[in-house]
């Protein structure tokens, strides 16, 4: 393992960026070929009371949790230095933010790893709802809206008195015991409780492909974080922190690294994982037959896809991921803040859901 770490951190960013690419690819060819989508498996409750979605989507938490803390555990990532373990808590951020982002993705059709997954068999109209998408993080980061959401955040943000958000450092407070052995104890009781829930089910257990789909997500989020952990210099000038996959703020840098390719040529993991998301998802169309090119059926179609995105895209600041970013990536984690956005979006799911119905009823 040493000599491969070596190697990583001697070549940190070609390794990122063709990491990413491998690993988004094989994201993208997955979400496509087994229809792995988290907006839809709220979508299959609300319409058809069919669970199986919800639970693939929980078992690649499960998965990239358990693999996640595995890694810490023998040294091969240091999660704490990642962005979601900061000691500052933004609760209002990651609630709002979901519910933005849950409303977002039912009107965009679904969230971005989806929509990756259709942009690269040929749908058109996801092309430009991740464009969109892209663009309006970049507005909520550092554009327009920008300072309105750094006020927001810095209003309501709550400083922790511990070194992270991290459920171990929480549970620290109240239980005398090393941290480590409280991030297992926390790990085991989730992972515990979401396997259970998701094999209780006959249905969920008997269908090969909601299976296959949430443990290979969740592989796909492990491996992220083998390789940045792995590649990570604390050393280095300019040090790359842990990271795996998340789609929102890598769907701008994407289209910020097409206008600036001479200035930076080598793209980051996160830039990489969103075209090899399209690369990979566009090799299963192929395979499979089932590439088209498909664009919006009427104006109320382009409104509501691009209206969603927009959400999405300043949900998913506020909320710092999505679907994957948050829901999967950062839980592994044992993040608070996680947790709390996994929620939200499922919240926002939901009330879009109803909304769209709503809004579609007026529209006839």
């Amino acid at each position: 393992m040493p000599s491969v770490r070596e190697a990583l951190v001697l070549n940190a960013p070609l390794s990122l960026a063709l990491g990413g690419l491998l690993i988004g690819g094989a994201f993208g060819a997955v979400v496509f070929k087994t229809n792995y989508c988290a907006m839809g498996s709220l979508s299959d409750i609300h319409n058809f009371a069919d669970y199986r979605r919800f639970r693939a989507w929980l078992l690649a938490a499960a998965t990239a949790l358990l693999g996640a803390q595995l890694l810490e555990l023998t040294g091969i990532v240091a999660l704490e230095k990642s962005m979601y373990l900061a000691p500052t808590l933004n609760w209002a951020g990651h609630a709002a933010g979901g519910v933005l982002f849950g409303i977002g993705m039912v009107f965009a059709g679904g969230c971005p790893s989806r929509n990756l997954a259709r942009a690269g068999a040929g749908d058109l109209r996801s092309l430009i709802t991740l464009m969109v998408l892209g663009l309006t993080s970049y507005v909520a980061i550092g554009g327009l809206l920008g300072p309105l959401r750094a006020r927001f955040e810095a209003t309501t943000a709550i400083s922790l008195p511990l070194p992270s958000q991290g459920l171990g450092y929480l549970l620290s407070t109240i239980v005398p015991a090393p941290v480590t052995i409280l991030n297992l104890c926390a790990t085991a009781a989730l992972v515990g409780a979401m396997l259970s829930y998701c094999l209780m089910d006959a249905k969920f257990r008997a269908s090969r492909l909601h299976v296959f789909s949430g443990l290979a997500v969740g592989l796909c989020v492990i491996a992220g974080w083998a390789l940045s952990g792995l590649a990570f210099d604390e050393f280095a000038a300019r040090p790359s922190p842990p990271v795996s996959l998340t789609y929102v703020r890598p769907a701008g840098d994407a289209l910020e690294w097409l206008q600036r390719f001479t200035a930076d040529p080598i793209p980051s993991f996160g830039v990489a994982s969103v075209f090899g998301a399209l690369i990979g998802a566009f090799a299963a169309a192929k395979a499979m037959g089932r590439f088209r090119l498909a664009g919006f059926a009427d104006t109320g179609d382009m409104i509501r896809n691009l209206s969603g995105a927009a959400l999405m895209g300043i949900g998913g600041v506020l909320a710092l991921g999505c679907t994957v970013g948050q829901a999967i990536t950062g839980v592994s984690t044992l993040a608070l803040g996680s947790l709390l956005t996994f929620a939200a979006i499922v919240v926002g799911g939901f009330w879009g859901l109803r909304l769209l119905e709503r809004t579609l009823l007026d529209a006839n």
